[in-house]
């Protein structure tokens, strides 16, 4: 099939290393200028196709990526700590002899359910994206990204929240991406939308008649 934009990658069906969690069935990578996600997205110091086979010095740091996360085209996903150039030794050259020292664990990175990583993007090793977030494109992501807050820049720094926090934080509670698939196709309509009210009672109203009908 020839590559368009309006074409995606469903990233449970393209990943195959170990260390990348994906949550759920519907996260995308926009693939139309590139190789793909695994090949071109995710930039690793050891673990992908070739290096996962070594025998490794350091435990690999894992990527997960939640549920209904929107990747944009050309986005850069950093993996491998420091990649072990030590920025508080005199060289910052990688010498074999003291590599193990080298490197630094940055921990694993995390990009939440719902989040949309712009164009041309780069996330740092060990970010934690919060849960439908915004990265703008261009943006190097250097530190954690707070849930449904948009930030952009080099580095990247936050813009605003794209709610009142206390529709933030119900949000948060409802746990939407945790749904049951039935109760989130029903919920569709309310969730494309900015109605907090509506969703609310619709909510209500759909966990009363699943309780009746159980019942």
């Amino acid at each position: 099939m020839q590559k368009h934009w309006s074409r995606t990658q469903l990233l449970h069906e393209v990943v195959t290393n170990p260390n990348i969690i994906v949550k759920g069935t519907h996260s995308y990578y926009s693939d139309c200028w590139d190789q793909g996600f695994e090949p071109s997205v995710v930039r690793y110091l050891q673990g992908d196709e070739i290096s996962r086979q070594w025998e490794n010095n350091w435990e690999l740091d894992k990527l997960y990526i939640g549920d209904y996360v929107c990747i944009a085209a050309e986005v850069v996903i950093l993996l491998g700590g420091n990649h072990t150039h030590r920025a508080d030794w005199f060289c910052l050259y990688p010498f074999m002899d003291f590599i193990d020292e080298a490197y630094e664990s940055k921990g694993d990175t995390i990009i939440g359910d719902g989040a949309w990583l712009g164009m041309r993007s780069m996330i740092l090793p060990g970010v934690k994206i919060g849960e439908g977030a915004i990265i703008a494109a261009n943006s190097v992501v250097t530190k954690d990204v707070e849930p449904y807050s948009i930030v952009a820049g080099s580095p990247a720094k936050f813009v605003k929240y794209r709610f009142e926090q206390d529709i933030v934080d119900t949000l948060l509670s409802l746990k939407i991406y945790d749904w049951p698939v039935e109760k989130f196709e029903a919920m569709k309509r309310y969730l494309c939308g900015n109605d907090m009210h509506a969703l609310k009672n619709a909510i209500e109203q759909y966990d009363l008649e699943s309780k009746n009908t159980i019942g």
